[in-house]
Order: C-alpha cells, then sequence, then structure tokens
C-alpha cells in the first residue's frame, strides 16, 4: 500500500535537458539492449528502429530524444554516461548520405528508422515510443515504452506499478516500512517521528544502512557540483533560440558587491545555474524531474550554505521532499506532458518547501502546509517551452519557484500548521486540472509561450 519512492530514484542522477524526453528514453534503449541480451537474441541483431510518438516526437529534438534513444541502444547509461557522448548523434545520422548507416554496437540506424509521429498518442500517454530490432528484414523483438516523468519508464505490458528508474533498484526492494498513500496518512502514521525518519526507515530497509546515507550524500554531491559548475560556465545555450547563459554573470556581481553568500539574488540565480546546466545537456540530478532541477538544489543550497552543508541536515531535507514528491508522484503526476508545468515545477517548490522547512525546524503539520502553499499557487501552469527547449520559459521559472519555495516555508513557520486547504485537497486538484487542461499545453510547444514568440 506504500507509496514511498525511494530517494534514490527520484532524484536520479543523469542528463539534460529533459528527464522524460532524454533520461527516460535511454533507459527504454537500455532496457530493450538488456532483454535482447537476456533472449540471446542480441547477436543475430543487425539494425534497430525507433518510432517516436505523441510529445516525445513533438519535441523530441529539441529535449534530445533521438540522441538518447541512440545512447541507451549502445548501451550508455544516464547516471554515468559522458554527456559528450549522447548530444549530437542524432544530428549525424539526419546528416548521411542516402544509404549510409550509424553503427550502434555490431547492428547499424538509417535516417529513415528514426520515425517521428506527434500526433499519435498510445496507451493513454502522451510520451510513448517503440523500439525494434531487425535480423536483415526479419524483426527480432518489438517493445514499446511508455516515459511516465522523472526518467521513469514503464514497459507496455509490465503491470501498473512496476515502473521504476530503469535501475531496478526502488519498486524491487523490499516491502516499504510505511503504508500511507496520501499526506494524512503519513502524518497519521509519524507516532511521534519525523517524516525525514519515516522516509529513513524506509530506505534502510530497501538498501541498507550504508548504502542509503552514501546515496544521499551522493546526491546532494552530484546537486552541488552542478549548482557550482553552472556559476562558473559561461557561453549560448545549444538551440536555435540562441539563449546566453546568464548565472555566472549575476554571480560575478554579486560577488563585487560583496554579498554574494547573503544577497536574495544568490537563490535565483543557484536555480539559473542548474537550469542553465541542464539546457546545455550537462550532468543533473532530476528534482524531480530535470526541467525542474533548479528548485530544489538552488534552496537547499542556499538555506545549508551558511552552515557549512552538514550531512545530517541534507539529509533530512532530501528525505521529506522524497516522502512528498512521493505522494505528488502516486495521486497525481511529475510529467509536464501529462499535467503541465504544474506537475514539474509545482512539485519540485512543493518538495523544496517541505525540506526547507523540516531543516528549519518545523513540525510535520508546518511542512504540510509549507508543501500546500507551495504547490497551490502552481496549480493550472502550463507547460510551453519555446522552440521545445528547456530554456524559456524554464530557467526562469526555476529561480522563481525557488523563492515561492521559501515564501512558503517562512508562511508555514509562522502558524501552528492549521490551515484550510490540505496538502492531499490540492495535489488532488493538480490531477483533475492536468486532466482537463488543454493537450497543446503539455510539452508539445504547440500553444502559449511557444506558437507567440517569433523565432528569429
Amino acid at each position: 500500500r506504500g507509496v514511498y519512492v525511494s530517494a534514490l530514484d527520484l532524484f536520479s542522477v543523469g542528463i539534460g535537458p529533459s528527464s522524460s524526453h532524454t533520461v527516460g528514453p535511454m533507459r527504454a534503449g537500455l532496457d530493450f539492449v538488456a532483454r535482447l541480451t537476456d533472449a540471446g537474441a542480441l547477436p543475430a541483431v543487425t539494425r534497430f528502429a525507433c518510432r517516436l510518438h505523441g510529445s516525445l516526437a513533438a519535441t523530441g529534438i529539441g529535449h534530445g530524444t533521438p540522441d538518447a534513444v541512440i545512447a541507451g541502444l549502445r548501451g550508455h547509461r544516464p547516471e554515468s554516461v559522458d554527456p559528450e557522448l549522447v548530444h549530437g548523434e542524432w544530428a549525424r545520422l539526419h546528416a548521411l548520405p542516402p544509404g549510409e548507416t550509424l553503427r550502434i554496437g555490431d547492428a547499424v540506424m538509417r535516417d529513415a528508422d528514426m520515425v517521428f509521429a506527434p500526433f499519435e498518442r498510445h496507451h493513454g500517454h502522451p510520451n510513448a515510443l517503440t523500439l525494434q530490432a531487425f535480423a536483415g528484414d526479419r524483426e527480432v523483438a518489438t517493445e514499446t515504452y511508455l516515459s511516465i516523468g522523472g526518467g521513469f519508464i514503464r514497459r507496455v505490458g509490465d503491470e501498473v506499478g512496476s515502473s521504476g528508474s530503469g535501475e531496478g533498484s526502488g519498486s524491487a526492494g523490499p516491502r516499504p516500512v510505511s503504508r500511507y498513500r496520501s499526506m494524512q496518512e503519513l502524518l497519521d502514521e509519524l507516532d511521534g517521528r519525523s517524516i525525514a525518519e519515516l522516509a529513513w526507515a524506509d530506505e534502510v530497509m530497501r538498501r541498507g544502512e550504508d548504502a542509503a546515507a552514501a546515496g544521499l550524500d551522493a546526491i546532494w554531491h552530484a546537486m552541488r557540483e552542478c549548482v557550482e559548475r553552472g556559476l562558473r560556465a559561461e557561453g549560448i545555450l545549444p538551440g536555435r533560440l540562441q539563449v546566453p547563459r546568464r548565472a555566472a554573470a549575476a554571480w560575478r556581481a554579486l560577488e563585487r558587491a560583496g554579498e554574494a553568500a547573503l544577497a536574495p539574488e544568490a537563490l535565483s540565480i543557484y536555480a539559473m545555474a542548474v537550469n542553465e546546466e541542464n539546457a546545455a545537456g550537462g550532468r543533473v540530478v532530476t528534482a524531480p524531474t530535470n526541467g525542474a532541477a533548479g528548485v530544489l538544489p538552488a534552496v537547499m543550497y542556499y538555506a545549508c550554505r551558511k552552515r557549512g552543508f552538514a550531512a545530517d541536515e541534507v539529509r533530512t531535507f532530501l528525505l521529506t521532499a522524497t516522502a512528498v514528491g512521493s505522494i505528488i508522484k502516486a495521486n497525481a503526476s511529475i510529467s509536464g506532458a501529462e499535467a503541465g508545468c504544474q506537475a514539474e515545477v509545482g512539485s519540485a517548490c512543493a518538495m523544496a518547501a517541505a525540506g526547507l522547512t523540516a531543516i528549519r525546524g518545523g513540525t510535520p503539520a508546518q511542512i504540510e502546509n509549507a508543501a500546500e502553499i507551495a504547490m497551490e499557487h502552481h496549480l493550472g501552469l502550463t507547460c510551453d517551452p519555446v522552440g521545445g527547449l528547456v530554456q524559456i520559459p524554464c530557467i526562469e521559472r526555476n529561480a522563481v519557484a525557488a523563492s515561492t519555495a521559501v515564501t512558503a516555508s517562512r508562511l508555514a513557520l509562522l502558524g501552528d500548521g492549521v490551515h484550510v486547504v490540505t496538502l492531499d485537497t490540492v495535489i488532488e486538484t493538480m490531477r483533475q486540472t492536468g486532466a482537463d487542461m488543454s493537450e497543446r499545453y503539455k510539452e508539445t510547444s504547440a500553444a502559449g509561450l511557444a506558437v507567440n514568440v517569433v523565432e528569429c
């Protein structure tokens, strides 16, 4: 009955620019090759083909989806691959003369083998891809995968609820300690424990104490590295929009003023730094998605920097955020293609507000209140990336949401946790709003800013 998703799955290390459109498809490619290997069929494969459906096709090129599929079929893992080995492979394949092929192990792929079908929706989900393997003209195997948000995938035919990050570490583990399915049930189950303590018990049950602690520390290390890389990196982001990086110059301006660490603007710059790294296709941590990857690390970095990034504080933040994110994922969505940006940046904001409130000494009721405030004020937020790139409005949107998370935490800490609208109500409202939202506003770049901004 428990819905807890391991922090090491919800916060997975991958590459940009999108968890649903880059990390998920790479994991699908990996899974497909693993199944061929297990069946003893891989040595006979001479050619691979892929058909991208729905949102994966509509904004796939801007999100690097074809590159990711090719990388996965080559055996690359999102948490360890050098991003330079991924990006640009589709462009290279697409530019090959007729008859030329791209090598994928001992097999090949032709330009015609990567098919885009943006108007096809399969299995009730906007993010689907079908992979095929051939021995000559004979089809050896075919599988369809759904990329369900945050880098999680589900193979069509598998039981609903068996989805994972592609590593098999979360859903395949022991049954969780906790049995909650809503925030209210979580609060009722605490019995004097903190939310982080309950989440920690689940992590230890799944992985053991040493592995759980090391995993949480590694997540934070990757987040911190991403912030600090983004504060140094300059140049123009990939894609036809020619968007310049701004975080590094803004950070230098704060340093010249002598107030970088304490300035309120630092919080926004940290978030922009992460999302510029993501937009550039660099290594980021899904939190809970790549499009919303800057919110939670920015708030953590801003809040913990003054106290030296203490390990226990970082773990409390991550575990509390994970518990909230698990409830959102189970009862609504963390996928922009399913429910718009309210599901991505809104979820990240709620998780960050919860984590911040926890390390500032908030009660479980205040933590719930902070997450509710943060999510409530993202209801109805659409996902309409200009040019199909995770740049406009995504980078600034993360910066604004980081500030909202801090505000939500402060408001909650001013009260006693008693409030009118519950987090469970807001999550259900987000689900309903996502269901009602026009498909054009769900990561298709077919409406909103994406069609009203003139690209030159």
